[in-house]
């Protein structure tokens, strides 16, 4: 298969789902993401890590040392409150968007 590129802001708005569903660690985020989109997208470690560095400057997830599944330290990410709130304000613009980008494809 092909491979797509996100636009750009689409990876924090991908993050923030994700984590919205509970803490994880960077590795599992970036498989999350690949499932969830029938494996079409897959998240570099180039991009996602300057991304969770970035949402957590911003507020808007947390991070705390953990021990993953098989038996090694990792740092785990989390929603903060203000994260929540940025999902749903970025999943509003996500939809009138899409919604404007079909109306134009549509059109003959």
């Amino acid at each position: 298969m092909a491979k797509i590129e996100l636009l750009q802001g689409t990876l924090d708005l991908l993050i923030l789902q994700v984590l919205n569903g509970g803490p994880q660690h960077g590795f599992g985020i970036a498989q999350r993401i690949h499932l969830l989109s029938q494996e079409v997208l897959k998240v570099e470690e180039g991009s996602l890590y300057p991304a969770l560095y970035r949402l957590e400057d911003k507020g808007w997830i947390k991070a705390e040392w953990g021990v993953s599944d098989n038996n090694r330290k990792a740092k785990y990410y989390s929603l903060t409150a203000a994260g929540r709130r940025q999902l749903e304000a970025e999943t509003a613009n996500w939809a009138k968007l899409t919604t404007a980008i079909n109306l134009v494809l549509k059109t003959t």
